[in-house]
């Protein structure tokens, strides 16, 4: 009998992570935004930010560390160095909740540069790091 060969948990979110920043990507090369494009920046960081904790914490379960909460998996996951600035990482996150609380005036503006010039690099970073260790698992 054949055995059934299954991709850990972790690479398949990690594909779920990939798909997200191909829209995210795209909207980060953007000058300018309308109101409809900065709200479309917001809801793709919001959505990829999500999937990168979330695979982490799958990739962490895969190496036989548990970390229940967002907040929990960026610091265990800076504590093995597979990110490098928890305080950006914890910033981020930040950032996500309070999207998912307010919305309106200049914080979206400010917002939008905070996620191009400190949270978007945290992610592309992050799908570097997972691309060079997926062929090692």
């Amino acid at each position: 009998m054949e055995q059934k060969h299954e991709e850990p948990r972790w690479k398949l979110r990690f594909q779920s992570f990939q798909q997200s920043l191909i829209d995210f990507k795209q909207a980060l090369q953007q000058p300018e935004y309308s109101v409809l494009e900065r709200a479309g920046l917001i809801q793709l960081f919001e959505v990829s930010f999500e999937l990168s904790w979330k695979v982490l914490k799958d990739y962490l379960e895969f190496l036989g560390h548990q970390a229940k909460s967002p907040r929990e998996t960026i610091r265990t996951a800076f504590e093995f160095g597979i990110i490098e600035d928890v305080d950006a990482w914890l910033d981020a996150l930040e950032t996500r909740n309070t999207f998912t609380h307010t919305y309106g005036g200049d914080m979206i503006t400010v917002s939008e540069q905070k996620i191009k010039k400190e949270s978007a690099p945290l992610l592309l970073t992050l799908e570097k790091y997972l691309i060079a260790v997926q062929d090692d698992t």
